[in-house]
């Protein structure tokens, strides 16, 4: 099989792959996320996601690069990472009682073949009616720092969600089927089925 690279710093990403026991190496992407850029959600997820596996592919021999971008979409608006507690309150008081969507891109280029795969998951989530004091209360849990949407699915931000429609694992940052799909396209069955 083909070196993986993982073109992320993320935490959870990392978590996801060594959990469906993918054999990978890390290297951070290094771009500059412009969430301004006019576009549609999912296109802007898929580029930012292609920047991403652009930009470590061009320091690699060979392997396969998986890049993902998560976005936040609430009524139109774009909810990228919050810059300060200020922001992360102000983005989970507009969540509150609200459906939002969790959009993932995903990039996969093959190296050696200079091929990529470009594709995306939306999942619905549905956040309970939060009040100021509850959402102090998981903010000074320090979960919603480096988080799109302010918010850890994974963690105690469990507990501020009514409901999801779609892919769980998108909502924390990594779709995996979507992926064990894209994978399947270059040849790497996930389930070590041929």
């Amino acid at each position: 099989m083909k070196k993986i690279i993982l073109a992320s710093s993320s935490p959870r990403r990392q978590l996801l792959l060594q959990q469906i026991g993918l054999d990978f190496t890390v290297c951070p992407a290094n771009i500059e996320e412009n969430l301004s850029a006019p576009a549609l959600p999912m296109e802007l997820a898929q580029a930012i996601a292609f920047q991403k596996a652009q930009e470590v592919s061009r320091q690699l021999d060979g392997g396969i690069v998986i890049a993902a971008d998560t976005i936040v979409v609430w009524k139109g608006m774009i909810m990228g990472k919050p810059e300060n507690r200020d922001e992360a309150f102000m983005m989970l008081s507009r969540l509150s009682g609200q459906r939002h969507q969790v959009i993932t891109g995903i990039c996969i280029i093959d190296v050696e073949n200079e091929v990529n795969d470009i594709d995306g998951e939306i999942t619905d989530v549905v956040f309970s009616s939060l009040s100021s004091d509850e959402i102090n209360c998981y903010l000074d849990s320090g979960e919603w720092v480096d988080k799109a949407g302010a918010y850890a699915i994974q963690g105690q931000g469990a507990l501020l969600v009514d409901r999801i429609e779609g892919c769980y694992f998108n909502v924390v940052g990594l779709p995996l089927n979507r992926l064990k799909l894209m994978l399947a396209k270059k040849g790497i069955n996930l389930l070590g089925v041929n």
